[in-house]
């Protein structure tokens, strides 16, 4: 264990952690044009890359560098890189799969520049970073043929080593936590935590992991139909430091997912919701004081221990949060009896049958 991962641990078990909030929002902000995409380092690509929110840490580090700045001037404890679609399987739609170990590379010195900055500042207020890791745009349970179900894009062996090369890639950049994040394939999830602990294996060293599942509808399953407590028992063999929920919906329509979630989960809970859904034009309406109103009510349940924002939510959502939190402590880890507690899409427990 580094010296970095005790003083977080430390941190985490006196009081809520604050994670930033979107990173596309404040990209959209921008109003950045095909030209700022390129830069003069990809002036001639051949196809297009306006919308390769993850270049832009190459192409407009200044960008990614301020938006960096603005959560942490906001609040926020653990700044995620800019890194959702850093893979090589990701960045086959732009014909950039040679550069995901460049696009790791980037973003996570421009994520480490920005938190030791603020560190220095506010020494007793250390700040960390988390290697963000995404879902890819490729899953390993589902078919993309209807007419032939058995068929995949990928297999596990190539989804584990692209997930390989990014957290190599994270690592050396400079991060403090591996962020699996926006989980809608648990099997997906489950390559990248094959992948992350075969490189903790090689290099002899151990970073704090974060498993975060997302909801897809109302009956609360991911996208591989897995319920939140199912889901939980597939991936607990990775001990994480702390497992959650995020995207998905705002904190009112997630919160029965996150109350099911604290009663199976003996680690920590982290929760970043998105600000409200989404209008007729893709914008969210939820404002700061709403989704802090919100997660305040979470915080005095004692429902978390990590808390942020995602989709729609700005800096502002953030203070609002990192202000309507500071009153309340940190979820209190239950000791849970040994029993065998197995999943497939539900979970399965057999009283009586305690297992390790």
């Amino acid at each position: 264990m580094t010296d970095k991962t005790k003083l977080l641990e430390k941190i985490a078990s006196e009081r809520i952690l604050i994670l930033d909030g979107a990173m596309g929002t404040m990209i959209q902000r921008h109003g950045l044009t095909e030209a700022d995409y390129r830069g003069s380092q990809f002036a001639d690509w051949p196809s297009d890359l306006k919308g390769n929110n993850d270049l832009l840490s190459i192409t407009k580090p200044d960008v990614i560098e301020g938006i960096h700045t603005a959560f942490l001037e906001a609040g926020a404890d653990i700044v995620e890189t800019n890194t959702f679609s850093s893979t090589a399987v990701a960045l086959a739609d732009y014909g950039m799969s040679a550069l995901a170990r460049d696009y790791n590379l980037a973003s996570a010195r421009l994520a480490r520049k920005a938190a030791d900055a603020f560190t220095a500042k506010t020494p007793e207020k250390p700040r960390f970073v988390a290697g963000a890791i995404g879902p890819m745009n490729k899953t390993l349970s589902l078919s993309p043929d209807v007419n032939n179900p058995g068929y995949r894009d990928v297999e596990f062996d190539g989804v584990a080593a692209a997930y390989k090369e990014q957290v190599e890639a994270l690592i050396d950049g400079g991060v403090d936590i591996i962020l699996i994040e926006t989980i809608f394939d648990t099997l997906n999830a489950k390559a990248a935590i094959f992948a992350t602990e075969e490189v903790f294996e090689e290099r002899g060293l151990k970073l704090p992991i974060i498993l975060s599942c997302t909801v897809t509808d109302r009956s609360g399953r991911n996208l591989s139909g897995q319920t939140i407590e199912a889901f939980w028992y597939s991936v607990r063999h990775a001990k994480p430091f702390a497992v959650g929920l995020n995207c998905a919906f705002g904190a009112e329509l997630l919160r029965p997912y996150a109350v099911a979630l604290n009663r199976v989960a003996n680690t920590r809970v982290s929760i970043y919701p998105n600000a409200g859904l989404p209008n007729e034009l893709g914008e969210y309406d939820e404002t700061p004081g709403m989704t802090a109103e919100q997660l305040e009510g979470w915080a005095k349940e004692g429902l978390f221990n990590i808390v942020g924002g995602c989709c729609g939510t700005t800096p502002d959502h953030i203070r609002a949060i990192a202000n309507a939190v500071k009153a309340y402590g940190p979820r209190k880890i239950p000791t849970l009896e040994p029993e065998m507690r197995l999943s497939g899409l539900d979970p399965l427990t057999i009283i009586g049958q305690s297992a390790a």
